[in-house]
């Protein structure tokens, strides 16, 4: 997972985030890592790596809350709240949010996970969403003769 040619600022930041044992290490390790990418120190590629690793970590430490990292999860995670905007998830968005899942390679649970999480922090805020019933299309193509 982790390349041979890391920068060393980003192998420290590696070994950081495997010792990590909260929630909060990680999100204090990735604003190190935001801070590093705009001084140039960390290139976005790495940054996009080290906010995977973080997200991956992040699953397997206890909490329930999100950490907020440069990562596909949480590029996700800014568009499921653009569409949670409204209080309402619509057939059509849920399409989109599918597709944009493949291209990101987020999983249904991963997926479950982070609306779920959002919309508890919806909840506590006094706020509701309505989601409409969506079945995820068929990975098949066109079937109808």
């Amino acid at each position: 997972m982790v390349g041979a040619r890391m920068s060393r600022r980003a192998r420290r930041h590696f070994k950081k985030i495997q010792r990590a044992d909260s929630k909060y290490v990680l999100q204090e390790i990735a604003s190190t890592i935001q801070t590093d990418l705009d001084k140039r120190h960390l290139s976005y590629d790495e940054a996009l790596m080290l906010g995977n690793l973080i997200q991956n970590r992040a699953d397997h430490v206890p909490g329930d809350t999100i950490v907020y990292a440069i990562s596909d999860r949480d590029a996700y995670r800014r568009t499921l709240e653009l569409y949670l905007r409204d209080a309402l998830l619509t057939r059509t968005e849920q399409l989109l949010l599918w597709e944009e899942r493949r291209r990101l390679g987020i999983s249904d649970s991963e997926h479950e996970a982070l609306l779920n999480q959002l919309l508890a922090q919806w909840k506590r805020q006094g706020k509701s969403v309505t989601i409409d019933r969506f079945e995820k299309p068929s990975g098949g193509g066109a079937d109808s003769v």
